[in-house]
C-alpha cells in the first residue's frame, strides 16, 4: 500500500480496486459463480470544520458594514455584513464487490473497500447497519481497510497496531473473525475468498492488486512525492517511507 494515496487520490483507487478484484477473480470462479463490482453514492460532509473563537460574536451584536449604518428602516435592504460559503454535504462514489453463484444468482461472498465515508459520521452509521444485515445472514464478508484514518470495525478484542486490516468473516464461523494485520511497510497479503460448500476458497492476491491498479493509473504521476503525506506518518514510518523514496529516485536517475 502506498500511504500518499490516502487523500485526495483514495476515490479513484477505491473505485479502482473493486474492478481490479473482480477482473482478477473471475476466471477463478467460472463457472459456478460471478464476481459484480457494485457501486452507489453516498452524502459526505467534511466533519473536522473549526470554530475559532476569534470568530464567534454575541447574538445580538451589530457590526458596521463599510463604514454604513448598524441598522436601516424597513422600508430599506438590509446588507448582510458576510458573504460565507456553506459546507455542503456531495456525493461520494462507494464501490464493493459481490460473488453470486450462476444458478440462482444468491448473494454468496461480499467484499467491501472502506472508505472514509463509511470510517466516520453517518457514513459509518450506514455502513454498520448493511454490515450487521449481513453477518445476520448467510453470506461471508470480506473487509479490506487500506485507510489508517477513521474508525476500524467493531471487534469484541482490541485490535493489534497496524496500519491496515483484512477482516474475513465467514458465515458458518461467526463470531470469530479471521484478521490480517498489515504493517505499513509490508507487502498485502493473499487471502482466502470462502463460497458455498463444498466449494473451496480461491485466492484473492491484493498486493497484486494494488500493484496492476498503481501502474494501470499512472499513480506516480499523479502523486507529489516531495510533499509529506495527507495522512502524516509517524517519524519511524516517515524515516522509513523517504528512505524508499529515496532509494527508488536515485534507481530512476540511473
Amino acid at each position: 500500500m502506498d500511504p500518499y494515496l490516502e487523500g485526495g487520490l483514495w476515490t479513484t483507487v477505491h473505485a479502482q480496486l473493486a474492478a481490479e478484484v473482480t477482473r482478477q477473480l473471475v476466471p477463478k470462479l467460472r463457472p459456478r459463480y460471478v464476481p459484480l463490482t457494485q457501486q452507489r453514492f453516498v452524502m459526505d460532509e467534511p466533519d473536522d470544520i473549526a470554530i475559532e473563537a476569534t470568530d464567534l460574536y454575541p447574538d445580538a451584536s451589530v457590526v458596521d458594514v463599510e463604514g454604513g449604518p448598524a441598522f436601516t428602516t424597513a422600508s430599506t435592504t438590509l446588507v448582510a455584513p458576510l458573504t460565507l460559503t456553506t459546507v455542503m454535504p456531495a456525493p461520494v462514489p462507494h464501490s464493493w464487490v459481490e460473488i453470486r453463484d450462476t444458478q440462482n444468482r444468491k448473494l454468496v461472498t461480499a467484499i467491501e473497500f472502506l472508505s472514509p465515508t463509511n470510517k466516520r459520521g453517518e457514513g459509518r452509521r450506514d455502513y454498520l447497519q448493511k454490515r450487521r444485515r449481513i453477518l445476520a445472514s448467510t453470506v461471508h464478508l470480506i473487509e479490506i481497510d487500506l485507510l489508517r484514518q477513521g474508525k476500524r470495525v467493531p471487534m469484541r478484542q482490541r485490535l493489534p497496531p497496524a496500519a491496515y486490516f483484512v477482516f474475513l468473516s465467514r458465515a458458518g464461523q461467526r463470531p470469530k473473525t479471521e484478521v490480517w494485520p498489515i504493517p505499513l511497510q509490508a507487502s498485502l497479503p493473499t487471502i482466502p475468498v470462502p463460497l458455498l460448500p463444498p466449494d473451496a476458497d480461491v485466492l484473492l492476491e491484493l498486493q497484486l492488486a494494488f500493484t496492476n491498479v498503481y501502474d494501470l493509473c499512472g499513480y506516480d504521476l499523479s502523486v507529489d512525492y516531495t510533499k509529506p503525506p495527507k495522512v502524516v506518518l509517524p517519524p519511524e514510518l516517515n524515516a522509513w517511507a523517504e528512505e524508499r523514496l529515496r532509494v527508488h529516485s536515485a534507481a530512476r536517475s540511473q
